[in-house]
């Protein structure tokens, strides 16, 4: 049986180290070493679309990996891939490090430098435990298996943007099509998805901070079911409080809600702190909120150079959602695709807060009517995003259960 290796390589020297002994190993198929941890995940997740038999055997993890540490580059394909028998590659062979490696997810951990005899057993090893995971999802086992749920980061340029009604408005499409959805408000200082969705909830996202291994129990015990179905993981009350919550805990976090839910949305505010970096980082689809002016797009440009030297996000991976477009504006998604250097979507937000003022004052955002032109727009931005399935039966009507009249999956799609 032929043993697939991905090695998670960041230093070049050890890469070639590393690729050298692989070549070595029999029956071995590595693979060529990726530099970081965001192309590790983005390769599994793409592997994992496709087919669980796409999926290497066994993934090598080296100890200077970066930008996410290498023990919480474990446990998050761990928990998104556990099929991937992982082993850690490191200096220390310690018994601390041995745990810890062992806690995250580990299957093994190999010393440097590098012994033929030692690599070549870590890795038999945790191929054949790779190998029985396989086999027990082969026979119909209820075992998670795939990348996960979609998660969706949304970001602003500068404040006043949109961010929460959009990130509000995208889980509310979603949840309306018929899949499971959270909202997480890491806009930790100032945000307000309670206040647009009228929530009193003395829980919040600092509960989870702590936590070293969050169950589905103690995720749920934080989370608000609001009455439209979505479960609400909510900003702190006393901004002061969000400095408890780092990106490592947001990294469990959010791997938490991608096990357990189809779509997570992320508000992730306009001010970049550690916290929401790591969870635009782990987003399958970043969005950038702009409106159609000189200071919220160069503030754009801003915020992904800042996202590019941080190693964060490429611009070529970001989608910026223009808001409040007006077609008589100088300023239109052309030009400002060219000035940011991303994608910008296909679906634009008219200028019309008009139709939003009387449910943002209420904290009411779920009864916007169906008619607005500013909900179609953002619920067709959702079904081009994928975020969105027509419910079975329905969809020649186009029109999402729950929400009678709203823009339909047909239109929404419409290029």
């Amino acid at each position: 049986m032929t043993t697939r290796i991905l090695p998670a390589v960041g230093d070049a020297d050890a890469a070639r180290s590393i690729t050298t002994l692989l070549d070595q190993l029999p029956d071995a198929d590595p693979a060529a070493p990726v530099g970081d941890s965001t192309s590790l995940i983005d390769t599994l997740a793409r592997l994992a679309a496709e087919s669980l038999d796409e999926l290497p055997e066994v993934v090598l993890v080296h100890e200077r990996i970066g930008p996410v540490p290498a023990l919480e580059l474990i446990r998050e394909v761990a928990l998104r891939f556990p099929a991937v028998g992982v082993v850690l590659v490191a200096a220390d062979t310690g018994p601390g490090l041995y745990s810890a490696a062992m806690d995250s997810g580990a299957r093994g951990l190999v010393g440097t430098p590098l012994s033929y005899e030692e690599l070549a057993q870590r890795v038999q090893s945790a191929a054949a435990w790779s190998a029985g995971v396989r086999r027990h999802l082969g026979q119909g086992g209820d075992v998670f298996t795939g990348p996960g749920g979609r998660v969706v980061a949304v970001t602003g340029a500068k404040g006043g943007v949109g961010t929460t009604v959009t990130a509000v408005q995208l889980a509310l499409a979603a949840r309306a099509s018929g899949l499971s959805v959270a909202l997480a408000d890491l806009d930790l200082q100032s945000g307000d998805v309670a206040s647009y969705l009228d929530v009193q909830f003395r829980r919040s996202v600092v509960d989870l901070a702590a936590i070293q291994d969050i169950s589905p129990r103690v995720l749920q015990d934080a989370l608000y079911v609001h009455q439209s179905g979505i479960g609400l993981l909510l900003a702190p009350g006393e901004g002061e409080r969000g400095e408890d919550v780092t990106d490592r805990s947001v990294r469990q976090i959010v791997s938490a809600l991608r096990n357990r839910y189809e779509v997570v949305v992320v508000d992730c505010g306009t001010h970049l702190n550690s916290a929401n970096a790591a969870a635009i980082e782990m987003a399958d689809t970043t969005l950038l909120l702009v409106t159609p002016d000189v200071v919220a797009v160069r503030a754009a440009k801003r915020m992904v150079r800042l996202w590019d030297r941080l190693q964060i996000r490429k611009a070529e991976e970001t989608v910026t959602v223009v808001n409040r477009h007006n077609r008589n504006s100088e300023i239109q998604p052309p030009l400002v695709e060219k000035i940011t250097g991303t994608r910008v979507a296909r679906t634009s937000v008219p200028a019309n807060f008009k139709e939003l003022q009387s449910v943002v004052d209420a904290g009411r955002m779920q009864d916007l009517e169906a008619k607005s032109s500013v909900k179609q727009a953002l619920w067709a931005l959702a079904a081009e995003l994928g975020i969105v399935k027509a419910p079975e039966g329905e969809s020649r009507q186009g029109r999402f259960r729950g929400d009678r009249g709203s823009v339909g999956l047909r239109r929404a799609r419409g290029k």
